[in-house]
C-alpha cells in the first residue's frame, strides 16, 4: 500500500503465553541509547550492523511523538538551543509543530518529512541532509560503523529494499516458539484459552 518491498512471511508462528510491556522495552532500542547500545541490542539477537540499519529504514513511514525528540529542538545545551546535527529550518519547523508538546502529549511529527506516506529510501537521504527526526536515527549517518550502509541505501533504493526484506524475514523467525511453549492465536490480542 505504501510502495515498499514484498517479502515472505512464514505462517503459523506461535505467540507466547506471557505478554508484558516490560519485556518489550528491554528488547528494543530507545532514543536515549547510544549507537554502541543499539548495535549491541541487535547483535545479541544475531543481526549485523547492515541488517540493523536496514530495519531502522522502516522509519521511512510512521511518526514519533514530540517528547521523543524534544531534547534536540528545545534547550539542547547551555550554548545551543537546538542540536547542531539538525538542519536549522527543520528544527524551527519542529519547534512550531511541538510548541505545546508538554500539555498535549499526542503531538507528533513524521519520521520522514519528505515522503511520509511512502516506503522508500528518502529516509536515508534525509539523514544525509540533517533531516533525521530522532537522535538515534541521525546518529546512523555520523557513526563510521553505520554510515556506509546509510550512504548505500540512500543511493540505491533496490539495495535498501533487498536488505530490508532479508532482515524482516530473519526477524520473523527470531526466537520462534515450538511445541507447548506457545500457540497460534485466533485473535492476536488475546490468549486462545481465555477467548469467548
Amino acid at each position: 500500500m505504501v510502495g515498499g518491498p514484498f517479502y515472505k512471511v512464514r505462517l503459523g508462528r506461535k505467540d507466547g503465553f506471557i505478554s508484558e510491556a516490560s519485556r518489550v522495552f528491554r528488547n528494543l532500542p530507545l532514543v536515549s541509547h547510544t549507537m554502541d547500545d543499539i548495535i549491541n541490542i541487535f547483535a545479541k539477537k544475531g543481526f549485523t550492523i547492515d541488517e540493523m540499519v536496514a530495519l531502522t529504514g522502516g522509519h521511512t513511514i510512521g511518526f514519533s511523538h514530540c517528547k521523543e525528540f524534544a531534547d534536540r529542538i528545545f534547550h539542547y545545551s547551555k550554548t545551543r538551543p537546538t542540536d547542531p546535527d539538525i538542519y536549522p529550518k527543520f528544527a524551527a519547523a519542529l519547534q512550531q509543530t511541538c510548541a505545546n508538546y508538554t500539555t498535549d502529549r499526542s503531538m507528533a511529527a513524521f519520521n520522514d518529512v519528505m515522503t511520509p506516506g511512502k516506503f522508500d529510501n528518502v529516509y536515508f537521504q534525509n539523514l544525509q541532509r540533517g533531516l533525521g527526526l530522532l537522535r538515534t536515527d541521525q546518529a546512523l549517518v555520523k557513526d563510521p560503523r553505520t554510515k556506509a550502509a546509510v550512504d548505500r541505501f540512500a543511493a540505491d533504493q533496490k539495495a535498501f529494499f533487498d536488505a530490508f526484506s532479508h532482515a524482516m524475514e530473519k526477524l520473523s523467525v527470531l526466537d520462534v516458539k515450538t511445541g507447548p511453549k506457545g500457540e497460534v492465536r485466533r485473535r492476536c490480542d488475546a490468549f486462545n484459552s481465555i477467548q469467548t
